[in-house]
């Protein structure tokens, strides 16, 4: 079986479940979960062999903003049709590229230097962001992913979300964007990065135009969004999911990761609050109030959803969220990218998968471990899930079968 790891993942048609990997927005915090994918593709190469990668085993990988970068670099093709980055290299990147994205300024009236770039324009200016995506994704578009993507971003002339998807693009041609530009969108962070502006045109020349930020405004946490494209397809008829109900939730297997919280350094208060205005809300209480709030509210809301809804249906192994709300410090930070900070969030994650499986409370809201199994071995059975999922699909389906005979 190890020689198949190579072959396309086949529809979930001819398997059990639809499996779905969501990566949270979060800056520099997006080496948390490289992190734990790193984990997660030893363990699928130790199953299926050194070929394994991520995109071979789910039928759709979501990202928003930091998440949608890294969603792009586990999908976008090389020249041999195989992702341009290794799980295990997306740390390295973030280590190479975020301090030149996110320069930092050492001079003594920072606090008084970041509310004036509050009031005059974004805290950075995006250039070697931009530059270094349109480098290392060049012509890619939305359509040549080697799984199904669901990026979110958000229109701020329309109003309304903007959803980059593998499975949209087959029915709306305008959406077929390159890489580069929806990333550059999904991370278009308000006070911190400027809004981005481009177009499309579809086969009979019709221009469309698009006016983006960040995703997170709308959905900082994607694992819902990824979950309703896939019901559309269901409920369109589509022959991938040929014999599964739109509503089925038994049939989804869904890792969702998060970058990181910092709930237990309780940095704002009411009081405070009380006193501020615009200013405030964007450069207040030594951080930027207004983005952290929506953040991270859209991230616990659908947590708390999916966690009620596969509680009900007795699934609740077939969901695995694993997120830190303990950070504090430079590490609660989506743009402190001074190395130190850089190596503490990758120590970050390490800790994090030997730490017991972490799941909200619905009645708390804060997340508390249940039971004793850590992220390292929840992660350790997702990968045995996926790999038979894997198996089973190739060996159900006539290409696979056809495939696995050469």
């Amino acid at each position: 079986m190890r020689r198949s790891s190579s072959l396309p993942l086949q529809p979930p048609t001819y398997g059990n479940l639809i499996t779905i990997l969501s990566i949270d927005g979060g800056g520099i915090r997006g080496l948390i979960p490289g992190t734990i994918l790193a984990f997660l593709e030893s363990e699928l190469q130790n199953l299926d062999g050194e070929s394994a990668v991520i995109a071979d085993y789910f039928d759709v990988i979501a990202g928003t903003s930091t998440g949608g970068l890294i969603a792009a670099m586990l999908t976008s093709p090389n020249g041999d049709n195989r992702p341009l980055f290794a799980a295990k290299d997306i740390n390295q990147f973030y280590l190479d590229h975020s301090p030149r994205i996110f320069p930092q300024d050492s001079h003594q009236c920072v606090p008084v230097a970041n509310v004036i770039k509050a009031v005059c324009g974004p805290k950075y200016n995006g250039k070697y962001l931009h530059m270094i995506l349109k480098e290392i994704l060049g012509s890619t578009r939305l359509h040549e992913t080697l799984t199904n993507i669901v990026i979110p971003t958000f229109d701020i002339k329309r109003l309304q979300p903007t959803i980059f998807s593998s499975y949209e693009v087959k029915k709306n041609p305008s959406i077929n964007a390159f890489l580069s530009d929806i990333c550059i969108s999904t991370s278009a962070a308000p006070s911190y990065l400027p809004a981005h502006y481009f177009e499309t045109e579809d086969l009979p020349g019709k221009v469309r135009e698009f006016n983006m930020i960040d995703g997170g405004v709308a959905a900082n946490n994607p694992t819902l969004v990824a979950m309703g494209e896939v019901t559309k397809e269901i409920m369109g008829g589509s022959s991938d999911f040929f014999a599964i109900r739109p509503m089925d939730y038994r049939r989804f297997l869904v890792i969702s990761l998060g970058t990181g919280a910092p709930k237990y350094q309780e940095k704002y208060s009411a009081d405070e609050a009380a006193k501020w205005g615009v200013l405030g809300w964007l450069a207040g209480g030594g951080g930027t109030p207004l983005v952290d709030v929506f953040m991270q509210s859209s991230s616990d809301m659908v947590d708390f959803h999916l966690s009620a809804v596969f509680r009900a249906l007795h699934i609740e192994e077939n969901y695995l969220r694993i997120q830190d709300d303990t950070l504090s410090g430079e590490v609660s930070s989506v743009d402190v990218a001074t190395r130190k900070n850089l190596d503490d969030l990758v120590k970050v994650g390490e800790s994090l998968l030997q730490k017991p499986v972490c799941h909200v409370n619905l009645d708390t809201g804060k997340c508390e471990a249940r039971g004793q199994e850590t992220s390292a071995e929840a992660i350790r059975r997702f990968a045995k899930i996926l790999s038979h999922e894997r198996r089973l699909r190739l060996a159900r389906s006539p290409h696979g079968r056809a495939a696995l005979s050469k």
